[in-house]
């Protein structure tokens, strides 16, 4: 029986939820709104699902046996499939779409490629999701964003971009803001009474001159001096140090230390930092000093520091409403067109329609059969003489096996030496270095977002809560898919948590982090978004209970790559970084991933996939 808080939340309410009991989907409350909605053959529609998403229960059962060892001999085969194929690619996120489409446009449509992917839907992070309410698709995306980076692409990233007829130079004609800028929305700050005394909302952060922000935050008198001061004119707080000396003392210490004990900020002011950082779940106790002066974060520009400007390629920003899901599905297009019928482009990809069926179909020079973890991959002999490798992957309960000439790992680094254990104990170490940052990209479809209004916000930052950011989705007008224009329509709220255990090093609260969101059930997801929202938004008139008409959470316990930075990572030549060696060829399989480029972005996933396809050519002297 529902508490009489879960009443007042609306935990009892019957609303599309899935929740999962050992792995198994158990559907609750699902007469709403026609979930889930089912494919032409009758199976269903992944993007639809809701619940609990990204890694699923089923899609990540079979990482703790193998990393246990379960599959370290090579296992019997229940069923020998004896497929053999040119290619087998053991992951369906970019990386692996990406290597399938580089192989196949440079050896020709005739060469068998398949992919085997272990989640119900191929994207990886780039994950979409789908609420229908009142006749109406809202469509999110549960990952990777946007096709975005603080580095210039590469041509090879550029040209498939292009090639997927993207024109990223034309988001200004589809991102659908106008809605939020005439309402005058903007950023916003929730105090929490656990950190700061009382639960108080405060809109205009950033916009706002700070002292005026800062004298409606409930703060003690120390903490709102010392604020104003860190976002006014500071000192040089570091006076007597030449550029170098200070250059090399902030690359040693946390932008907490430097804060604390540099900047001499009152510990009473210490919450108002804690949900900033970063990239990569990095937080104000692992970030940098360094990287956070380099960022332009506060309390660093008296200390006479220049950087070169960071480039940005500003044209590369443009978002499809479901994120880089639209990328997989064009490479998708490409690869299988009976899956996603017609030349697709970036106005008619986001509405088109996706057969799953014929996915993994056999007529289809290139497959991909999801819901297949491998769990072993072999060469047939000695690496060095071998001309296939055997795969051993899991469905429907039993092992199935099957060849191919060349293999590409687009998997996550941390799973490859359970993959193949007859790496080397170096390779295997390095594999095992970058610990995945944990994260949680939540979508909560709400019926109208008037309370948003009220409130002046668009987004609320709140640094003591469990998700640090929450945000509307407007979604993109395109292709016939129209963004949300009116407060009284329903809209997507984003949610998004980095779990981590402040005092420990990276990856130490990456590994907790991850721990964490394994084992947590939907149910407690769902608590704690109908809580915050109504703490949040309560103000505005939020009622969780009934305003709340959709949820799905997608946990990535493996989520972005990791990164390396000057206080957790030692400082070695490029070619000693973990990365570098692991991603090394063993015979005919090679490694694509993020993970092997150590950077959280999509150019890099499609990169290390042509890395990884050009290393096989070179192998059979194709090149």
């Amino acid at each position: 029986m529902a508490s009489t808080e879960e009443r007042n939340i609306g935990l009892d309410r019957r609303i599309p939820r899935r929740d999962f009991l050992n792995g198994v989907a158990i559907a609750v409350g699902c007469s709403f709104v026609g979930w889930p909605r089912v494919g032409a053959q009758g199976t269903e529609y992944p993007p639809s699902l809701t619940g609990l998403r990204g890694n699923y229960p089923a899609a990540v059962d079979a990482f703790g046996p193998m990393q246990r060892g379960a599959y370290r001999q090579f296992p019997a085969l229940d069923v020998d499939t004896r497929e053999v194929y040119d290619l087998v690619i053991v992951g369906g996120g970019i990386s692996g779409l990406a290597a399938a489409y580089f192989w196949q446009k440079a050896l020709g449509p005739n060469q068998t490629i398949l992919i085997l992917d272990n989640h119900d839907d191929f994207g990886g992070h780039a994950k979409r999701n789908e609420f229908q309410y009142n006749g109406r698709t809202f469509i999110g995306y549960g990952g990777t964003q946007s096709i975005a980076t603080p580095y210039p692409y590469s041509y090879t990233a550029k040209r498939l971009i292009e090639d997927l007829g993207i024109q990223v130079e034309r988001n200004g004609e589809f991102a659908a803001r106008d809605a939020f800028q005439k309402l005058d929305l903007g950023p916003a700050m929730f105090f929490d009474k656990e950190h700061f005394g009382e639960d108080r909302l405060v809109a205009g952060n950033g916009r706002l001159p700070w002292p005026e922000f800062f004298a409606k935050a409930p703060l003690s008198d120390a903490a709102r001096k010392h604020l104003i001061r860190l976002y006014g004119k500071n000192p040089d707080y570091m006076a007597g140090l030449s550029v170098e000396q200070k250059t090399a003392k902030l690359a040693t210490i946390s932008y907490q230390d430097y804060l604390l004990t540099i900047a001499n900020m009152s510990p009473d002011a210490l919450p108002f930092f804690l949900g900033q950082g970063g990239r990569n779940n990095k937080r104000v106790d692992t970030t940098p000093a360094l990287e956070a002066a380099r960022r332009g974060s506060v309390g660093f520009n008296g200390l006479g520091l220049t950087f070169e400007e960071e480039f940005r390629e500003s044209s590369y920003t443009f978002h499809f409403p479901d994120g880089n899901a639209s990328i997989a599905r064009l490479l998708v297009n490409r690869l299988i067109p009976p899956a996603i019928p017609g030349k697709q482009t970036m106005e008619t990809i986001v509405q088109a329609p996706l057969t799953y069926e014929r996915l993994d179909d056999p007529k289809s020079a290139v497959r991909i059969r999801l819901k297949s973890p491998v769990v072993r991959v072999q060469h047939d002999v000695a690496p060095e003489k071998s001309r296939s490798v055997r795969i051993a992957y899991l469905r429907d309960g039993k092992v199935h096996g099957v060849r191919g000439h060349h293999c590409v790992l687009a998997c996550y680094n941390g799973l490859i030496p359970s993959l193949v254990p007859e790496l080397a104990a170096r390779q295997q170490d390095a594999l095992a270095y970058g610990v995945k940052v944990p994260m949680m990209y939540n979508n909560v479809l709400i019926r109208r977002w008037t309370a948003f209004q009220k409130l002046g916000a668009s987004n609320i930052n709140a640094p003591g809560m469990y998700h640090t950011n929450t945000s509307l989705d407007p979604g993109t007008t395109i292709g016939g898919y129209r963004g949300v224009t009116a407060p009284e329509e329903p809209i997507i709220v984003r949610m998004v948590r980095n779990p981590n255990k402040p005092g420990l090093p990276r990856r130490e609260q990456n590994r907790i982090g991850q721990h964490e969101l394994l084992t947590t059930t939907f149910k407690q997801f769902e608590v704690e978004i109908r809580r915050q929202l109504g703490r949040m938004l309560g103000g505005g008139g939020f009622d969780p209970a009934a305003d709340i008409v959709g949820i799905t959470v997608n946990r990535w316990p493996y989520g972005y790559a990791y990164t390396y930075d000057t206080l957790g990572d030692p400082d070695v030549a490029p070619e000693d970084r973990p990365h570098v060696i692991g991603r090394q060829r063993f015979g005919r399989i090679t490694i694509a991933n993020a993970d092997a480029g150590a950077a959280a972005f999509t150019n890099q996933a499609i990169d290390e996939a042509h890395r990884a396809v050009l290393e096989l050519f070179v192998l059979d002297g194709l090149t």
